[in-house]
């Protein structure tokens, strides 16, 4: 039996079942999912995937909302340019497709935030095409079961993946390609592991290069490692009778479009940084730093909660602000770091009331 059969068999036999994107073809439902997995993991994914759901239960719902209306939605689920281009990718199918997803991979893959292999993923799952997917699980399984030597992220060696990802469906009249798809995502994230793979309960081990060679180690070739800049800032808890001010992010960039803290220099002073703001400080504690990791870089964080005097008048600011009551602060689209320092200290912000 072929590479793909095989697969497409073992998916229905033993493969992941029962997740709440399965078992449907509404396009919306799928691509949702789809845009929700990358870098995240399926049990992280499925409380937001039903909160998110629930709020807009289709594309029309979510093209009419508005962006601060859907970061919410996305908070703590990190990569936010995702939540960003999901709301522009809604837009645009409402606006240029009648509020119906285009009927096929190329066409689905000209819309915002959507690469090759998404929208493969998505016209497999919603219209039987016969597209192949090729995310980073899948490259791993392909490197190795088929002994691909280079840094798949480079153009030739990607180039090369695609190729086998086309040929395994060529060679497959008759594949049932939803099986097949979500047969690869499963491998991918529950046996062909970047450590230790399951290679025993694998269904194509028997053809695999890399187990008959003893390569699992060292397919996929590794990416050179480069060092990881370091970077530092200081951030303003800013405690007003149970209120804490927030600043909007701007977009694009990091957190874009979340709410988050008034940023200082490191070296600078507290109590000039709230000054300059046209706030006058109070009562001032020094927490406890933390450090967060984004995909480039590490930063770390110094909060400082100050307790500012009544009567005073916020200046004016490019970025929107606003006093936010400290017991509205879970329902709001924080950054999880400043969610989990903000929910650290909440009886300290509400003890001027």
């Amino acid at each position: 039996m072929d590479f793909a059969f095989r697969i497409a068999t073992w998916q229905a036999r033993s493969g992941r079942q029962g997740l709440p994107w399965q078992g449907t073809t509404d396009p919306y439902r799928i691509w949702l999912s789809e845009i929700m997995l990358q870098q995240t993991q399926v049990g992280t994914v499925i409380p937001y995937y039903l909160r998110f759901l629930e709020r807009f239960p289709d594309i029309a719902a979510l093209a009419a909302a508005s962006q601060e209306e859907v970061m919410p939605y996305w908070a703590g689920l990190g990569y936010y340019a995702r939540a960003r281009n999901l709301h522009r990718c809604a837009q645009a199918v409402a606006a240029g497709w009648s509020g119906r997803f285009p009927p096929t991979a190329e066409q689905i893959a000209c819309l915002p935030g959507i690469g090759r292999s998404t929208a493969a993923a998505i016209a497999a799952f919603a219209y039987g095409e016969r597209s192949p997917i090729l995310d980073g699980n899948v490259k791993r399984v392909f490197t190795r079961h088929f002994g691909i030597e280079g840094d798949p992220s480079r153009r030739a060696v990607d180039q090369r993946l695609w190729e086998l990802a086309d040929a395994q469906v060529a060679a497959a009249p008759g594949l049932n390609m939803p099986a097949y798809t979500q047969g690869l995502m499963d491998l991918g994230a529950t046996l062909c592991t970047r450590g230790k793979p399951a290679c025993g309960q694998c269904p194509v081990a028997d053809t695999c290069v890399a187990k008959r060679d003893g390569r699992q180690a060292e397919l996929p070739t590794p990416k050179a490692r480069k060092a990881v800049p370091e970077r530092e800032t200081a951030m303003l808890v800013l405690a007003h009778e149970g209120r804490v001010l927030l600043r909007q992010r701007p977009a694009p960039g990091i957190w874009g479009g979340l709410w988050s803290l008034p940023e200082f220099e490191t070296e600078g002073d507290p109590l000039t940084a709230t000054r300059a703001l046209g706030l006058e400080p109070g009562e001032h504690y020094r927490l406890a730093g933390f450090m967060h990791g984004f995909t480039h870089y590490k930063l770390h964080v110094q909060p400082w909660l100050v307790f500012v005097e009544k009567h005073t008048t916020l200046r004016e600011s490019i970025q929107p602000e606003r006093w936010m009551p400290a017991e509205r602060l879970t329902d709001t689209a924080l950054p999880a770091p400043i969610k989990k320092l903000l929910a650290g200290i909440a009886a300290d912000l509400l003890r001027e009331r």
